[in-house]
């Protein structure tokens, strides 16, 4: 028997630590490699249009290769590449996707502090477009996946790295890829996308860290004027761009109908939690009977985000009439960024829009790729996963269930029966967090080093 013992020990002593995985990775080495590749991402110009993700793709697949992880390239339309890496797991549990887009919007060099597509570390920061959306998310994904593979975790399931084409202008690749290569997915269970939004306060303090279980819908409509053309010395009742002004006065004036999904009532009571004005708190803890009080209603909505999970929201964005001060218009129309709570039918929507405009002259178009509200269920692992780093590495900070008001492409995989979420991989400040999309965009280096480790801690719970 002591030889027995004897032997199973050094059968033991013989198995790499890699191999075992049982030591946790060096996150401080794994974010310097992380920062290195968020850089070198970063000057890889993705601006959309045209989108050039295909050499992005390169990057990551470069990356990759290096760590022994084959990936695929797929391309959606020309230069238009989707990337697909695969961690193979023992397949006891359903897969893991670890979702991202490679695109960003265009920036413009003038505005810039720093130039936009250099990756440059200055003030604390990496600097360049894209380190919030979604560049940097896609490089803790697979700092992730590396780490996972130099260790050698056994996981239970595999972990699917996917990094699309086109989300800033319409989820083209995403549509694509899910509708001709959903077999690559194979069933997955749980997907981790942007979102989430962790936010800081100025005074360094996590405020909360949050999972988008659901987006809102677009539904963008184009509204329609025709009229009199004539000499603008001589105005007339018939201008189109006249009675087009007077349709969005109405419009600007009106208060779509409250509703309360049941993301948002999670959310309010998450808030209620830590609320210290009693009366705030009393609202927060039961907002179905709030939405019946006035004066809870217009706290409710004072704030921009409470007030867009509450209801549809109508965003008056693009005008046009004459192409001349001098000319009357005969046509003259405006566009307007309409934003479905989950379960709200558009057609409904335009019959509301259509009695508030209170002209059956308007022309209503819809001008969006039409779509259907689609959920996750806010309990379960991944919330359970997202907690566990928290009380982890912030211990006391909250937890919060959302609801996104934009989109991304997690509206494609949830329309394959995949439940996704979205999950933000740092924290950011509100100055941060309004680079995206913004000038100077950037994110600071010490919450590189906390991503890392943060959304490794998660995937590993949720992968093992």
């Amino acid at each position: 028997m002591r030889l027995v013992r004897v032997l199973l020990l050094l059968s033991l002593l013989a198995v790499p630590a890699r191999a075992q995985g049982t030591r946790p990775p060096d996150f401080d080495a794994l974010s310097a490699e992380a920062t290195a590749w968020l850089q070198g991402y970063l000057r890889v110009r993705t601006a959309n249009p045209p989108g050039n993700e295909t050499e992005g793709a390169r990057f990551l697949q470069a990356v990759l290769a290096r760590e022994g992880i084959q990936a695929d390239i797929l391309e959606s339309a020309p230069g238009r590449g989707n990337l697909v890496a695969r961690l193979p797991g023992s397949g006891a549990k359903r897969p893991l996707v670890l979702l991202s887009h490679i695109d960003v919007v265009p920036a413009d060099s003038a505005r810039w502090r720093h130039p936009p597509y250099s990756g440059v570390i200055a003030d604390g920061d990496v600097w360049g477009r894209g380190a919030q959306d979604t560049k940097g998310l896609t490089i803790v994904e697979l700092a992730t996946m590396v780490a996972l593979k130099r260790r050698g975790v056994v996981l239970s399931r595999d972990l699917i790295l996917v990094a699309n084409a086109d989300e800033e202008l319409g989820s083209s690749g995403s549509m694509w890829f899910t509708a001709n290569h959903a077999e690559l997915l194979r069933q997955a269970e749980f997907l981790l996308n942007e979102g989430g939004d962790n936010r800081m306060g100025s005074d360094g303090r996590t405020l909360y860290y949050g999972l988008d279980a659901t987006e809102k819908v677009p539904y963008w409509v184009r509204l329609t004027v025709r009229g009199e053309p004539g000499h603008g010395s001589q105005p007339t009742s018939g201008n189109a761009a006249l009675r087009l002004s007077r349709v969005l006065g109405r419009i600007a004036d009106w208060q779509t109908p409250l509703v309360l999904t049941p993301p948002a009532a999670a959310y309010f009571q998450a808030l209620a939690t830590r609320e210290a004005d009693p009366q705030h708190r009393a609202w927060l803890a039961n907002p179905a009977a709030a939405l019946g009080d006035p004066a809870a209603v217009a706290w409710l909505t004072s704030e921009r985000y409470r007030n867009a999970i509450l209801r549809n929201t109508v965003s008056i964005t693009v005008l046009h009439g004459s192409g001349n001060t001098n000319v009357i218009p005969a046509e003259a129309y405006a566009e307007l960024d309409v934003r479905l709570l989950p379960g709200q039918r558009p057609e409904d929507f335009t019959a509301q829009l259509r009695a508030v405009i209170g002209d059956t002259t308007v022309e209503i178009t819809p001008i969006s790729h039409l779509r259907a509200a689609r959920s996750s269920p806010v309990e379960g692992p991944v919330l359970d996963a997202l907690t566990a780093a928290v009380a982890a590495m912030d211990p006391g900070s909250l937890v919060l269930p959302r609801m996104l008001t934009g989109y991304t492409d997690s509206y494609d995989y949830r329309a394959l029966g995949i439940s996704a979420y979205g999950l933000d991989a740092w924290r950011s400040t509100a100055e941060i967090s309004e680079t995206t999309h913004g000038n100077n965009e950037r994110v600071p280096v010490p919450e590189i080093r906390f991503g890392v480790e943060f959304y490794y801690r998660i995937v590993e719970q949720l992968a093992r």
